[in-house]
């Protein structure tokens, strides 16, 4: 399997893609951790990335493609696939994506999106930012970046749609209800989506589900 993650801040989208990359035996490939590892290792990509903290600039995207190519790379070789967590923030990111997984046959098989209302998203990281002594994380810097996600990262759904591999998922629900229902769609996927073509696929929306079989 090979999933990409599109979710708002607070929606789980760590915790499901270790789940996930775990049950699969495929990597997680979290860009935050990325750049903390090359930082760390201070190899040419890490140098880079450290001159961009060190001037207070926001790491260009070309770095952090350059970093999620070589981890697919190392993918390829090893297990075929991967879950990719924290790019594409964008739709320039995910074109860009897009091809590099065209040139490596590794493009994504499921873009998965967690979906969960902003109130609920507030909440869960006031209480995640009360539990790691973060006082930086106030509600009003939530919103902003929940509204930067609205902008900038929720467009790239539909693109996603349209192309025939989103998975629409509720996380509004406790992350362990969460979890069993991606994996067992994700199990039911992997039958298939290596052997239909994307243009015949239709996007699958899951938010409905547990309504469906009487949950609250």
């Amino acid at each position: 399997m090979r999933v990409l993650m599109v979710a708002p801040p607070g929606a789980g989208k760590g915790t499901q893609g270790a789940l996930i990359a775990t049950h699969f035996g495929i990597p997680h490939i979290a860009t935050g951790d990325l750049l903390r590892d090359h930082v760390a290792r201070r190899t040419k990509l890490g140098l880079a990335v450290q001159r961009h903290l060190d001037s207070g600039t926001l790491v260009p995207d070309q770095l952090v493609l350059d970093m999620v190519r070589r981890a697919i790379e190392a993918a390829a070789a090893t297990s075929g696939g991967y879950v990719l967590d924290g790019v594409p923030r964008n739709m320039a990111q995910a074109r860009a994506l897009y091809q590099v997984g065209l040139e490596l046959s590794m493009t994504a098989n499921v873009a998965l999106h967690l979906k969960a209302a902003d109130d609920e998203l507030i909440r869960r990281l006031l209480a995640r930012a009360a539990l790691e002594g973060r006082s930086d994380d106030t509600e009003e810097v939530i919103r902003r970046r929940l509204a930067i996600y609205h902008e900038v990262t929720h467009p790239i759904v539909a693109w996603y749609g349209a192309r025939g591999i989103l998975v629409t998922v509720d996380a509004m629900r406790p992350a362990e209800q969460v979890g069993r229902e991606i994996l067992a769609a994700l199990e039911v996927m992997r039958a298939f989506v290596d052997h239909v073509p994307e243009q015949v696929r239709t996007p699958v929306d899951l938010t409905g589900l547990g309504a469906a079989f009487g949950e609250p």
